[in-house]
């Protein structure tokens, strides 16, 4: 992988650790965005690992009072997911760019549509990208108008980590639909996203780059084996995957269907405008063709049980030499944009 190696930065954490939520919240789902200590302190040790100088800053309140307070980073490595709203993953950034403090990964733009999985369709199919016929239900009434084809998968609009995904969210008629739909949007408080269910094989792509230098760092099957949840990557499998999910990286020459797989996720990362790093999901249909299902432009960074970790262990990459990466893409990004203001 070739990238341009950012000089020795100071780097600021913005995150949320889910040990300061614990006590707030009703269940262990309701954390399973955050992140824990052993994801800082592995992207600090990579951090370190290439000269540069880490601070933590935390959450979007402690960035608040830290800014106030005058403080100022060259680059801020951002994972905060936030905890509320619909833009919640888009909070971080945009406080940023009122300061013009340089970050990691993608704009409040981009966070926003990507969150709400029924937008990033709608743009991704509209620059070509093939998706699942879909549908949004923000009230059962409109389950009259319900057109897709059974059985469909159903899940909240806007979670991730698989959240409100489970063995009932694939659906075979009317009666059990209007059940679940109503179970999730009572449960969620937000809109439900049907899609005609994709029987084929699951995969997860890990994406390095912006715009045309987006490149692909390689594939991961999702096999589902032992007691899992049949046939989807549910909350259960995703948090308790020893035993019920193994990862194998595809390899173009053993595979045939890597090449189409990456065209799709990296079409979708594209057409979404994410940048600096991120992974995509895709599921083959009934006939074999690759579908974009969503993207994850906060991707998950634990370097032991994140997919994307997972990914770049099986490459060869390796942990601390994807976190440099995403520095040095970030670096590169912000650097080119500033000689273009230069410049003009």
């Amino acid at each position: 992988m070739k990238h341009t190696a950012a000089a020795q930065l100071h780097v600021g954490l913005t995150f949320d650790l889910a040990d300061e939520y614990r006590s707030s919240v009703q269940s262990e789902e309701d954390l399973a965005e955050f992140d824990s200590e052993e994801t800082i302190l592995g992207i600090e040790q990579a951090l370190a690992l290439k000269g540069h100088r880490s601070e933590r800053i935390g959450s979007i309140q402690s960035l608040v009072a830290a800014l106030a307070a005058g403080r100022r980073w060259d680059l801020v490595f951002n994972i905060a997911e936030g905890r509320h709203g619909a833009a919640r993953e888009s909070q971080v950034p945009a406080l940023l760019d009122a300061y013009a403090i340089p970050y990691t990964f993608s704009d409040p733009l981009v966070l926003a549509l990507a969150l709400h999985k029924g937008h990033a369709k709608a743009v991704a199919r509209a620059a070509g990208v093939p998706t699942p016929n879909y549908q949004l239900i923000e009230r059962l009434a409109d389950l009259a108008v319900c057109r897709l084809t059974y059985p469909v998968f159903a899940k909240p609009v806007a979670e991730g980590t698989s959240k409100g995904i489970s063995q009932d969210s694939v659906v075979a008629d009317a009666r059990r639909l209007r059940q679940h739909c109503a179970e999730l949007l009572d449960r969620y408080r937000q809109p439900v996203l049907l899609e005609e269910y994709l029987p084929g094989r699951e995969f997860t792509v890990g994406i390095i780059g912006c715009g045309e230098r987006a490149r692909s760092l390689g594939t991961l099957e999702v096999l589902l084996v032992g007691d899992a949840d049949v046939g989807v990557y549910s909350y259960r499998n995703k948090k308790e995957f020893v035993g019920k999910v193994e990862y194998r990286r595809l390899e173009s020459e053993r595979d045939c269907v890597v090449e189409s797989v990456e065209s799709v996720a990296l079409a979708a990362y594209r057409a979404l405008g994410c940048r600096d790093a991120g992974r995509v999901d895709v599921r083959l249909d009934a006939s074999g063709s690759p579908c974009f299902i969503e993207v994850n432009p906060l991707a998950g960074l634990n370097p032991r049980v994140s997919d994307l970790a997972i990914l770049v262990t099986q490459t060869g990459l390796g942990y601390p030499a994807l976190i440099a990466a995403i520095v040095d893409e970030a670096s590169e990004r912000t650097r080119t944009k500033r000689d273009a203001v230069t410049q003009k």
